[in-house]
């Protein structure tokens, strides 16, 4: 019991790294980016082909992955996705979602349809028991990794200039910019996280789903939007608390009872949609 909820933070830390840019997107920024596992592909796919073609360490990979997909995000948000800040929600997901179906077959003619494999180095391998907890080396890596970056994105949210300038620039842009506040920067640079974090996502689930291909970006879309509908767009937090959730509940349902086993986050997504839609841990609000 212990060793499934283990696996399952581990799973739910690593949904909260792929999920939370999405997460600040739509609920800082009020943007339906739904591309984003296109760039979490991009990022698993850096890492492999730095780790596959070129022998960089796993761990010199990381980085490289997150600046690769930031760039990507800001390239398109600069060219593309400032041009839809004020259109509807519709416009966003099917804009969004068409790059996905773009990217995909790109990928597919670049580099093929096969899995490239990211291969964690032998230190971040194998298993160990605690207490008689089974904890695996690169679960329990990726649980110490996600979990900084969930509480510094926090605290440079929360704590910074930079986040009360985000957070003010969304409330009322044109009061902002009155203010002097550049606008234009803080969502390219807002983008340029979320995407990298998702990049980096990309980079360390490569590994647990068996290597990165093609149809990447639609392995976790949902669970993306399941994430945001469970914790709540608008804090890091819930989308934290929601991906563990999710995580555990995903991974409890699989063991227990594999018939069955997926029924049980859409279920609870449901129930979610129905009795709370803001989110179980949103602060209130639509």
């Amino acid at each position: 019991m212990l060793t499934i909820l283990f696996d399952g933070v581990a799973y739910g830390m690593l949904l909260f790294v792929l999920a939370c840019g999405l997460s600040v997107t739509l609920g800082l920024m009020n943007f339906v980016n739904l591309a984003h596992g296109a760039f979490a592909m991009a990022g698993g796919y850096a890492a492999a082909i730095l780790i596959n073609r070129y022998g960089v360490p796993f761990l010199a990979t990381l980085p490289v992955a997150f600046a690769f997909a930031a760039f990507i995000g800001v390239a398109l948000e600069r060219s593309l996705y400032r041009r839809l800040y004020g259109a509807s929600h519709l416009d966003q997901v099917l804009f969004t979602i068409g790059l996905v179906f773009m990217a995909m077959p790109i990928a597919n003619y670049f580099l093929g349809d096969q899995p490239q494999p990211v291969r964690v180095p032998a230190f971040l391998s194998g298993r160990f028991e605690i207490a008689g907890i089974g904890v695996g080396v690169y679960r329990l890596f990726v649980i110490a990794v996600c979990g900084a970056i969930a509480g510094g994105l926090q605290a440079f949210l929360i704590g910074t200039r930079f986040g009360a300038q985000l957070r003010a620039a969304v409330d009322d842009r044109r009061v902002a910019s009155g203010l002097g506040v550049n606008v234009d920067r803080l969502f390219a640079v807002t983008f340029a996280i979320g995407s990298g974090l998702a990049g980096l996502g990309g980079a360390l689930a490569a590994d647990m789903v068996g290597g990165v291909d093609p149809s990447f970006p639609v392995k976790f879309m949902v669970s993306f939007l399941i994430v945001v509908a469970i914790g709540g767009s608008n804090g890091i937090v819930g989308s934290l608390l929601g991906a563990l959730l999710l995580g555990i509940l995903d991974v409890a349902g699989k063991y227990y009872v594999p018939s069955i086993g997926a029924f049980i986050i859409y279920a609870v997504m449901i129930a979610t949609l129905i009795v709370r839609p803001q989110g179980l841990f949103s602060r209130g609000g639509r």
